[in-house]
């Protein structure tokens, strides 16, 4: 016999024509058993209602004669999303059921968007369900008797976990979570409710002894270590056999195609725009209702969408530009246009990879590799993005390489090879911050704030002599900062934590995330409104009549007022693109390790997929010039030309493993013989080039690719004391150490810069095992370097076969990583004319598809000489 709940939403699934998936009736067991856990299922499955129909049910069978009635319930669930977009679209989706279902309820967000009024009106009177971002539950938390908000919650929803695993927005999750379990196991909320004593069809899933009443569930798509997230959002003290891991066990019908070019000789060796390829694509745009070309930076997307204006101008009025540099209000009336189905196309980028639903598209263009396994999947799923339909992507290449990449990818997702997402560990800085905010609104007391923190899995080390030292911190300044008035934030009264100067704490709220970003500086038109913000440092070069391109719109500049850019239309075909700080996405393990058994097939002429069969010819050429490596080679090449000594060296691991290799290279052939070294690098291998003989042989005897003494290597090959400084830069302002200005009056980034890099020196100086210091260091060599990777790298070298060839000429392997080195090089010739002079100078191939001059590369990949 069904209960009420169940009987009321089967009866809305059939009105709406739907069936209840076996994993979603799996979910409802769980969840009515009083279980907690990770639900994993496909984009576009009915994740979102596996989860909010449960707790329906739930609500209805405590109430069964009254939930049509029943108001003023307070807050009952809290749904976390990575993105504020996804908060209207799920919103709807749980209104409609809620109105349809005759329950009273008012589903509610809180995020960035939300504006005064409505937070003040949140205030006053809670929604049954909230849905908000981890940066406003931690603004909530910073409120004054916030338990009140949370006294009758009863379950946590963190939408998009694989999303938020993995970064310090996972860490803030992480301690809120651990904060709303304490309140629940302490009596702040109502009683126990009975959900399964009446429930027969949960006979099988009895709720355990000594249950917690606040139930947790993350939504995951699917990644390499879904086990490990659970354990992560559920924290460390969580009773195993309380959790639950439902899977959807749905294959997502997925049609991918690669757009392989007519001419793959004379297509592109290098560059990562490609153009070339507008034609082909813009038939796959006229072939389908609705279209999302994804590009992988917002430069990109810019570049894209003006070539499509001035190459097809048809599609102006029916095509949109969607990334996180544009105004809000543009953002949203490109999504609810994409809802409505008025758009043919949009240029996007990651801005639109998380689970927002637009039913009208039904095409995915993916520009250039995604350089994951999972990230693709992501955003094939804005396609066909509904239970049963086809999920159709395009793979575009920007150059001959990549077709590579996309034999690679549709292998590594038939395989189920999907990338992990390695939890942070000991963030100190957004620890820091979340103390404050807990000083800020009622206070805490140490031991048991201490106890709480250990229960998660980002602190579960934390050493007590280690929070001692940041009670320390927040309160004198610790051993450094104790004379300066500015560092003193937290008081201390009768055990209570608690800051009470009202300044203190309007600054902290202000600096809430753990989101940084270099300064920006909004864009708004001289009569009119705001386009969105760019970068202060593109700002900066311009001068008033300069022409830039943004948002899609020929922008010229007028003037910098109030730290806003001024701007009016401009009729000019042609301006600069504004580039945005960050580095270009490094190949990811699971697609460098396909991609290594892709090249293995090549050597030994097995290849299969039409993409690698496309680029025989290529490696024919590889092949005559050089080698073909195995998956038990490690091939090195050398020459010698006009400007030196060149070693080509290609593990397929990445561009970031590949910075960290070569430095370390370079190091250790730098103690047999002195030399300076210039080192340029690409996601296939990478170049040192130097102006004397490189002992390569020697080095290969002295074991070369030791990972014996690796970090202390390390150290000394790289500038470990500035990549150390420029993390710094983040951790201190997540960390509260510098303050990033009010709404309106943001400090110049170059402020910012000198502040935390003073601050750095003065710790290094004076309290050199200081716990930001330390985690700056520590990031500096996992997330910039992935030294761990870096380390399984060397020890997959260590049983190859050093394959070296003295060439005469670059192969094709070599020359796409000679043309990054030439972006670096400041002349008077345009990178395009350089390149085509190198083409010649060594026969090459002429054909390259770099964007059209004055337009500057979106991102410069990183160089530095080392001797």
């Amino acid at each position: 016999m069904k209960s009420k709940g169940q009987q009321i939403i089967g009866n809305w699934f059939k009105q709406k024509g739907w069936r209840q998936f076996p994993f979603q009736q799996e979910m409802q067991d769980s969840y009515l058993a009083g279980y907690s856990g990770l639900l994993n299922a496909p984009t576009g499955s009915g994740k979102t209602f596996a989860l909010f129909l449960p707790f329906l049910v739930g609500y209805i069978n405590q109430y069964p004669d009254t939930y049509q009635t029943r108001t003023n319930n307070g807050l009952l669930m809290l749904w976390i999303t990575p993105l504020r977009a996804l908060t209207n679209d799920i919103r709807k989706a749980m209104q409609e059921v809620c109105d349809e279902v005759g329950l009273p309820w008012r589903i509610g967000t809180r995020t960035g968007d939300t504006s005064a009024a409505e937070k003040q009106a949140l205030r006053k009177k809670l929604p049954e369900v909230l849905l908000t971002t981890p940066e406003s539950l931690h603004l909530m938390l910073a409120q004054k008797d916030y338990p009140s908000v949370f006294k009758n919650l009863n379950v946590v929803v963190i939408d998009e976990w694989h999303e938020l695993l993995g970064t310090k927005r996972g860490v803030q999750i992480e301690l809120g979570l651990s904060k709303l379990r304490h309140l629940s196991v302490t009596g702040t909320q109502l009683p126990e409710k009975k959900l399964t004593a009446k429930n027969p069809t949960s006979e099988k899933l009895q709720p355990p002894t000594g249950q917690m009443q606040l139930q947790t569930w993350g939504i995951s798509a699917t990644i390499g270590n879904l086990e490990q997230a659970a354990e992560v959002l559920l924290g460390t003290r969580f009773p195993p056999e309380r959790m639950k891991m439902v899977r959807a066990h749905i294959e997502k019908k997925l049609d991918i195609r690669s757009v392989i070019p007519q001419d793959v000789e004379n297509y592109s060796w290098t560059g990562h725009i490609g153009l070339k390829l507008l034609p082909e694509v813009m038939e796959i745009v006229a072939n389908s209702k609705t279209t999302l070309i994804f590009t992988n930076t917002r430069a990109q997307s810019e570049i894209w969408y003006h070539a499509i204006l001035n190459s097809y101008p048809e599609y102006a009025g029916i095509m949109a530009m969607h990334h996180g540099s544009l105004d809000n209000d543009l953002r949203n009336w490109v999504e609810q246009a994409l809802h409505e189905g008025t758009l043919k196309l949009v240029v996007c980028t990651s801005s639109l990879d998380l689970g927002v639903d637009f039913r009208p598209v039904d095409t995915v263009v993916q520009v250039g590799s995604p350089k994951g396994v999972a990230r693709f999947m992501q955003r094939a799923g804005r396609s066909g993005h509904h239970p049963g339909a086809v999920s159709r992507a395009y793979y575009i290449p920007t150059h001959s390489l990549e077709l590579l990449e996309g034999a690679a990818l549709k292998q590594a997702i038939a395989n189920q090879q999907f990338e992990s997402r390695d939890p942070v560990l000991l963030a100190i800085d957004v620890l820091i911050q979340y103390m404050v905010t807990l000083a800020v609104s009622d206070g805490f007391r140490a031991d048991e704030l201490y106890e709480e923190i250990k229960s998660t899995y980002a602190f579960a080390d934390l050493r007590r002599t280690e929070f001692n030292e940041l009670l320390g911190f927040i309160t004198t300044g610790g051993a450094t900062l104790s004379q300066y008035d500015e560092f003193l934030k937290v008081e201390v009264e009768d055990g209570l934590y608690k800051v009470n100067s009202r300044r203190v704490a309007m600054r902290h709220r202000f600096s809430i995330g753990t989101i940084t970003s270099y300064a920006t500086l909004r864009v708004k038109m001289l009569h009119g409104g705001s386009l969105g913000s760019i970068e202060e440092g593109f700002v900066a070069k311009l001068k008033p009549g300069d022409t830039f391109w943004f948002a899609g719109r020929s922008l010229e500049f007028v003037q910098l007022k109030d730290m806003t850019a001024i701007v009016r239309k401009s009729s000019k075909a042609k301006g600069l693109i504004p580039s945005w700080a960050g580095g270009r996405m490094p190949l990811s393990s699971q697609l460098s390790s396909v991609l290594r058994d892709k090249l293995d097939e090549v050597a030994q002429h097995l290849e299969k997929d039409e993409e690698v069969v496309a680029l025989r010819s290529l490696f024919n050429l590889q092949e005559q010039l050089s080698h073909l490596p195995r998956k038990t080679d490690l091939l090195i090449e050398s020459f010698e030309s006009r400007d030196g000594y060149h070693l080509f060296v290609y593990p397929f691991e990445g561009r970031l493993v590949h910075e960290g290799m070569a430095s370390l290279i370079a190091y250790r052939m730098g103690k047999i013989r002195k030399a300076t070294y210039s080192i340029a690098m690409n996601d296939y291998g990478f170049e040192l080039l130097t102006d004397e003989p490189i002992p390569l042989m020697e080095a290969l005897e002295d074991d070369l690719f030791t990972i014996h003494n690796l970090l202390d290597d390390i150290q000394h090959s790289l500038n470990a004391n500035e990549m150390a400084r420029r993390r710094f830069r983040d951790i201190a302002q997540i960390g509260g150490l510098i303050f990033n200005g009010y709404p309106g009056q943001p400090l110049k980034n170059r402020h910012l810069q000198a502040s935390s890099g003073l601050l750095f020196d003065v710790f290094r100086e004076y309290e050199p095992d200081n716990l930001l210091v330390r985690q700056a260091f520590n990031e500096a060599l996992a997330f910039q370097l992935e030294e761990f990777r870096l380390r399984e790298a060397l020890q997959r070298i260590q049983k190859q076969d050093v394959v070296i060839k003295v060439l005469e000429r670059p192969t094709p392997f070599a020359f796409p990583i000679m043309v990054d080195r030439l972006r670096e090089k400041i002349t008077m010739e345009s990178l395009e004319e350089r390149v085509a002079k190198m083409a010649r100078t060594y026969n090459a191939h002429e054909n390259f598809d770099e964007p059209m001059e004055p337009t500057p590369e979106p991102v410069k990949p990183r160089r530095r000489k080392r001797p």
